[in-house]
């Protein structure tokens, strides 16, 4: 069974920083596209980051140049590094293979992220 540990939210005023962390059991993240997602109250998740097996990335036009996602393969966890947070950054982040979010499957509790103005 697939089982993603999110963690590292928290409250930060605007401007701030923040680090994701996220760890799995029952999948090898350093063969899988990862992707760091996030939810607002009645809007569907979206996807924010993604990290392929040979490392590029891609990011939300909303989060690019402020948000940076990275692997640690030996420890098997994901991580988005967060900057000049937004109040518009308020959200719970997960993370998930795009596989599995593309399925709906596998979400973790997520981490819930608040930014203040």
């Amino acid at each position: 069974q697939v089982h993603f540990v999110e963690s590292g939210g928290g409250l930060v005023q605007a401007g701030g920083s923040l680090r994701l962390s996220c760890a799995a059991s029952g999948i090898t993240f350093s063969t899988n596209s990862m992707g760091w997602y996030r939810q607002t109250s009645g809007k569907q998740r979206e996807r924010v980051a993604v990290i392929v097996p040979g490392g590029a990335t891609n990011y939300a036009d909303s989060v690019k140049g402020r948000f940076t996602i990275s692997t640690d393969h030996a420890k098997n966890t994901v991580a988005l590094q967060m900057n000049s947070l937004k109040p518009e950054d308020t959200a719970v982040y997960y993370c998930n293979t795009m596989s599995f979010a593309a399925r709906d499957v596998f979400w973790g509790q997520g981490t819930q992220v608040t930014v203040s103005s």
